[in-house]
């Protein structure tokens, strides 16, 4: 079993061949935007890097990793995209901590394979919560990852592997994350703010909407949402307008170009990504940084949360539901809450 054990204090992170995909460093393998011990993947050259902050006990991570999570792994196989992914405890917390040391107790080459498993299984993990069989879901994930289930019962045993995620969690909150997912790009927070037109919200930066040949772009979680949101920041990663669309060869390339970032506009209107039932019930919402409505804020240290680890076993604390995580109420009808960015700008 290969733990990465106090990575956040560990020199050597950068030789990791999860994290030393080639790069703009060559020292490290890593851009300008990641930290020695993020968790990346796809080339450290690509145009656009982007850092996402989640939670695997988060229904608005969940919803955005069904919807929009395969568009970016496209760009991240092209060579376009650097994914990082932080770790922030947020929604059911022992579910949360519980899943991230299972996903750090992995071999390194299987970390975002547990990850997206995670998500993948999120509505079943909080069934399985609610009826004390958390720790039989967690076993099978972990036999998928290539542990025993002697070396998953060890994990959650590593004090080490705990206070990694612990330590994570505050880095996050540290950097002012105040709830899941988020997003950054080349450095850059996404944020949603009112329309201009005055029909419903858009993403943006510093107040600014994000604007493409299309028009604003929608603040939901669809798949077209987020190609168009890379396509942007790579735009102006190459000293390019994101508003003029992409270059082409003859005229005759251009028209059909444009005619295809219409149509994708005109789709990305009328698609919502659904969050997990399970999440709304156990306190999983929120789609975007400083969204009104629900959100998935940061958990406390609480003595539910660490039981998954300090007790010995994950079934230690599957029996119980916890304390959720501090959240502000709905504003929305709970059948949209968690489809897509609410009213509000950044957090």
């Amino acid at each position: 079993m290969m733990n990465r054990t106090l990575a956040i204090f560990a020199a050597g992170i950068g030789a990791f061949a999860l994290t030393a995909c080639g790069g703009a460093d060559s020292a490290s393998g890593r851009t300008q935007f990641e930290r020695e011990n993020d968790i990346a993947k796809g080339s450290a050259e690509a145009p656009v890097t982007m850092i996402e902050y989640a939670s695997v006990a988060c229904g608005g991570c969940a919803a955005w990793h069904e919807s929009a999570y395969p568009v970016v792994q496209e760009y991240i196989e092209s060579g376009d995209v650097r994914f990082v992914f932080r770790e922030m405890i947020t929604g059911q917390p022992q579910l949360a901590i519980a899943g991230f040391m299972l996903a750090e107790c992995a071999p390194d080459d299987r970390y975002f394979d547990v990850i997206d498993v995670l998500f993948e299984q999120q509505r079943a993990l909080f069934t399985a919560m609610q009826r004390g069989q958390a720790r039989d879901q967690f076993e099978s994930i972990a036999r998928s990852a290539g542990l025993s289930d002697d070396e998953f019962r060890q994990c959650m045993q590593n004090e080490e592997v705990l206070q990694q995620v612990r330590a994570a969690s505050e880095q996050a909150s540290a950097d002012g994350i105040g709830s899941t997912p988020t997003f950054i790009l080349n450095g850059q927070q996404l944020e949603t703010v009112s329309a201009p037109s005055g029909g419903g919200q858009v993403w943006a930066v510093n107040g600014d909407p994000l604007a493409d040949a299309s028009g604003p772009i929608p603040a939901d979680f669809a798949g077209e949402t987020f190609e168009r949101i890379i396509l942007y920041f790579k735009a102006r990663a190459e000293g390019r307008d994101p508003a003029e669309g992409a270059p082409a060869a003859t005229e005759e390339a251009a028209e059909p170009a444009a005619a295809t970032e219409a149509a994708t506009g005109a789709a990305t209107e009328a698609t919502e990504a659904e969050a997990p039932a399970e999440g709304a019930e156990t306190g999983e919402t929120a789609p975007a940084q400083g969204a009104e409505g629900e959100t998935s804020e940061p958990a406390g240290e609480t003595a539910e949360g660490s039981e998954a680890a300090n007790g010995g076993e994950a079934g230690d604390a599957e029996g119980e539901t916890g304390d959720a995580p501090a959240e502000t109420e709905a504003t929305e009808d709970e059948d949209g809450a968690e489809n897509a960015p609410q009213d509000g700008g950044a957090g």
